[in-house]
């Protein structure tokens, strides 16, 4: 391949990612890419999946969307019965949000079938290829840390 700028880079994730996401989201059987929950949903869900419970407004900043458009999110995740609202007793506007047995399953259903995708589609491609693949996206994920951290 050819040498590219950096803007000529940009250009082709731009045009490929796209792409791949289609083509990812055909082949996914989950609750994710058949419409029941919503990416923010889901990264919401796996959020709490791994904490006892959050507050409300720290949902809010985690997902960087104001604390209005969160009880929204929320709303229909307690709708589905995905998680609960907690109120604190001491202090009734603090809500805190847990998941519910129901929505750990969710969560666990969708990400053992992204597990199996990424077999079926990283199987098809050599070692040093997939290491490479690895490699570059936890350079990213550190260079993104690293960026939030300064950020705070």
């Amino acid at each position: 391949m050819a040498q590219l700028s950096i803007s000529e880079f940009a250009d082709k994730i731009n045009e490929i990612t796209p792409q791949v996401v289609r083509e990812i989201s055909k082949k996914e059987e989950n609750d994710l890419f058949t419409g029941k929950v919503t990416i923010q949903q889901m990264l919401i869900l796996d959020y709490l999946n791994n904490i006892p419970q959050a507050k409300m407004t720290d949902l809010a900043i985690v997902m960087n969307v104001t604390t209005p458009a969160m009880t929204g999110i929320v709303n229909r995740l307690v709708k589905s019965g995905y998680v609960l609202r907690i109120f604190d007793e001491n202090d009734r506007r603090i809500i805190n949000i847990k998941v519910t047995t129901k929505g750990h399953e969710l969560v666990r259903r969708i990400k053992e079938g992204k597990r199996k995708m990424i077999i079926r589609i990283f199987g098809k491609l050599a070692e040093k290829d997939r290491q490479d693949y690895l490699r570059v996206l936890l350079r990213i994920s550190n260079i993104l840390q690293k960026e939030k951290q300064s950020e705070e």
